[in-house]
């Protein structure tokens, strides 16, 4: 192991469904000059996917460094119907080979990584924000508010948005979006905020022993986007466009796809409801983004951000509108399988690159270990970015890198619904148990729009993705590698 003072801080800032074109040069005109600082100072990958888009999983891959079929966290961890609610208890996390190298660990904010597990069955020190596994407010938070005179339970909110009736009136109606009459410093995000700021400061104080790794999981921009002014209002929904995938019609698709718009309730959102629902989305990444910015600024303050590596990533994306849709769910889109990913190391990564790399969610559990010269565990499923980082976002020549990503879900709350996917920087291929698979021809059909699995013109690429895909449940011992293959020899 190397001398400690040599290894450096992390400070790790995930968000909670952020939608990887909030942040793209290319994307939405959202504010987000913290993170677009983190990219011209370090590197943004541009191709990062998470495993799964669901909280629970996706998190337990970042924490075990395996896909979700490694860990069994198939689903969120507190619902009812939950196949694993937690993680086997000798399953090597990142975290608990960082305690064990000497890193301090401190959290706060969302957990969701198990039902009667928390952050401090990890190694982490646990400052608050939410409760024990899921997404509630827990007593510190609380009594915040009360002592800023605005008790959680009675904040008011303004032009809210249902996908039914508003629920109070006893419907059965769902919030997706509202304005909220607090102050900025009122908010989780600010509080979740306040408690990294301490974290930093012990550091800095020499309060604390040996290097940290802190990270800050913000409830946001997931919905309900209920967000104060000047948030609710920096985006006008009059000037808001709708994306290309808004003239989704289904042809061609799982009818899954059409029924998840009634079992979101918004299959009789219009355009204007979409674009009132977006503004406040947006609102919410903005946010959250200026709080990313004070912690930045607080690095720099302390004289730590020399040698603290940043991270910021989600968990998964959001559908926001696009396909017509809402939150996440048995569709495999880009929307919430593309994740933001900006990483800045002083010193190494300060040429603001683009890494056009085909990239992981946990792949940082190996990446965060590397950088604490840990080797990363054998049951680890994930790769380390630290030569990536090294190497100006390009691998080593030396380094055969991979050339596509993977990914799969397993229903969630929608029930048996088991799909795999491969996706390589041109094509996308879905495989859906129950249903037609899905082909995308990413290049010509950015939006995902037309499923090309029955083309005559793609019957060679179509074989080349199964193929990936096969191979890839042979390498990851997926269990349902047996029965996903004689499903596509049939198909064949």
């Amino acid at each position: 192991m190397a001398d400690a003072d040599t290894r450096p801080n992390v400070l790790h800032v995930l968000t909670d469904q952020e939608r990887y074109d909030c942040s793209a040069p290319a994307g939405p005109p959202v504010e987000t000059p913290a993170i677009d600082s983190l990219s011209s100072d370090g590197i943004r990958f541009d191709q990062a996917f998470t495993p799964i888009s669901i909280c629970s999983s996706a998190r337990a891959s970042l924490l075990t460094g395996q896909f979700p079929h490694g860990h069994g966290m198939l689903n969120n961890c507190h619902e009812p119907d939950a196949i694993q609610p937690n993680l086997p208890a000798d399953l090597p996390t990142f975290s608990e080979e960082l305690v064990a190298a000497g890193y301090d660990l401190t959290y706060t904010g969302k957990w969701h990584a198990g039902r009667d597990q928390t952050p401090a069955d990890f190694g982490f020190s646990y400052l608050g924000g939410s409760d024990d596994h899921h997404d509630d407010i827990d007593a510190a938070f609380r009594e915040y508010r009360e002592e800023r005179g605005v008790p959680v339970d009675e904040a008011e909110l303004e032009a809210a948005l249902y996908t039914g009736d508003d629920p109070r009136d006893g419907s059965d109606g769902t919030l997706v979006a509202a304005k909220t009459a607090v102050d900025v410093e009122d908010t989780r995000a600010y509080f979740l905020t306040e408690r990294t700021i301490d974290a930093i400061e012990a550091h800095a104080d020499g309060d604390k022993d040996g290097p940290f790794f802190h990270r800050t999981d913000f409830y946001g921009p997931h919905h309900p986007y209920v967000v104060p002014d000047p948030y609710a209002s920096l985006y006008d929904p009059d000037e808001i466009d709708p994306p290309a995938s808004y003239a989704e019609t289904y042809d061609g698709k799982p009818q899954v796809h059409e029924n998840y718009l009634a079992y979101r309730g918004v299959t009789d959102f219009d355009w204007d409801t979409w674009a009132e629902a977006i503004a406040k989305y947006w609102g919410f990444v903005t946010l959250i983004d200026h709080q990313l910015e004070r912690i930045l600024e607080t690095l720099d303050e302390r004289g730590l951000a020399g040698e603290t590596v940043v991270v910021h990533a989600s968990d998964h994306g959001d559908f926001a509108g696009s396909h017509r849709q809402f939150n996440k769910g048995p569709l495999m889109y880009d929307d919430t399988y593309r994740i933001p990913l900006q990483i800045r190391w002083p010193g190494v990564t300060d040429g603001g690159a683009t890494c056009s790399l085909p990239v992981h969610l946990h792949d940082l559990a190996a990446t965060v270990l590397e950088l604490a010269d840990v080797p990363a565990p054998d049951s680890f499923d994930s790769r380390s970015l630290v030569p990536v980082l090294e190497n100006s976002g390009e691998p080593p020549e030396s380094d055969d890198w991979r050339d596509s990503t993977f990914a799969q879900y397993h229903g969630d709350e929608f029930g048996l619904y088991s799909q795999r996917m491969v996706r390589t920087d041109r094509y996308k291929y879905v495989y859906n148990g129950p249903d037609i698979d899905e082909l995308y021809d990413l290049e010509a059909d950015p939006a995902e729009l037309q499923n090309l699995i029955d083309h005559p013109a793609y019957v060679d690429v179509r074989r080349d993705m199964r193929n990936r895909l096969v191979e890839w449940m042979d390498e990851t011992a997926d269990p349902n590698r047996i029965w996903v293959t004689d499903a596509l020899e049939a198909a064949s």
